[in-house]
């Protein structure tokens, strides 16, 4: 169900694509159900996207370009910043930033990366949350993170480096199936060329040395080649660039990758936790 609250808190893209849905619908003198039957959505869900009970989607967008575009890219233009409105405020600066980075060095010690999640372990993540969110809160959170994939596939191509603590693998989310399917896309993505996967061994810190102890890291080098730190706690960030800042994160990672397994290894870890 669309939440009423989210008239209060729609955001200005979502405000402009509902105002000019209503007025290119008007103007062929179609109704909600007639528009909704052009792009195979519902009346409902017309309804909800022009009052703002619930932006457009992602998919509707595509198909409202189709058929009230009149080729103007008004509503394929408006995809990226109705997507970014969707994420948290504290995430929306940095969400931007990782679709347009040269090179992302992460750190995961808590849960899977939401860069590398499934559908169904995000799904899980997300609704298991606290304090709980509505269904249809929770779905377009979901829909948002799925789409940062597009970083992977993307033209120029990113590098992407990530560490991932051993004990988030073993982390069941979701249950026995959904975690089956997620260790095997993990397995999947670290064999693309554009990324390096490392897992963090539980042992680490056996010998007194542990450099990931003060938490998960964000390190992203820019298409003007800066270099800027992102880190998030309890729904709270903080988005770093002084450089000797920036210089001491970065030194901590490249500690913390040290002491992973190489990446071989990595892989045949998740493997066997996979049950492959």
């Amino acid at each position: 169900m669309a939440r009423a609250e989210n008239k209060e808190t729609a955001g200005p893209t979502a405000q402009m694509v509902a105002k000019l849905a209503r007025k290119f619908r008007a103007r062929k003198g179609w109704t909600q159900e007639e528009l909704g039957d052009q792009i195979g959505f519902s009346a409902a869900a017309v309804s909800a996207m022009e009052t703002l009970a619930q932006p457009a989607s992602d998919d509707m967008l595509v198909e409202l370009e189709r058929v009230l575009g009149d080729g103007l890219d008004i509503f394929e233009d408006a995809r990226v910043p109705v997507r970014l409105e969707k994420y948290p405020v504290q995430f929306q600066d940095y969400a931007l930033l990782e679709q347009t980075a040269v090179v992302l060095r992460l750190y995961a010690m808590l849960v899977i990366h939401g860069l590398f999640q499934t559908e169904e372990y995000a799904r899980a993540l997300i609704g298991g949350g606290y304090p709980p969110l509505p269904e249809q809160r929770v779905e377009e959170l979901v829909e948002a993170r799925l789409a940062r994939k597009a970083l992977f596939d993307r033209v120029p191509v990113a590098h992407i480096e990530i560490v991932v603590e051993e004990s988030v693998l073993r982390r069941v989310i979701g249950g026995p199936e959904t975690m089956r399917g997620q260790l095997l896309y993990l397995a999947e993505c670290s064999r693309r060329r554009n990324v390096t996967l490392q897992v963090l061994p539980m042992d680490t810190g056996a010998s007194g040395e542990y450099a990931g102890a003060r938490g998960e890291l964000n390190l992203v080098e820019t298409t003007t080649h800066d270099h800027l730190v992102y880190l998030e706690v309890q729904d709270e960030s903080v988005l770093l660039s002084d450089p000797p800042k920036v210089s001491t994160y970065a030194q901590r990672y490249a500690k913390i990758r040290a002491q992973a397994l190489d990446p071989r290894a990595s892989l045949g870890l998740i493997e066997e936790l996979a049950g492959e």
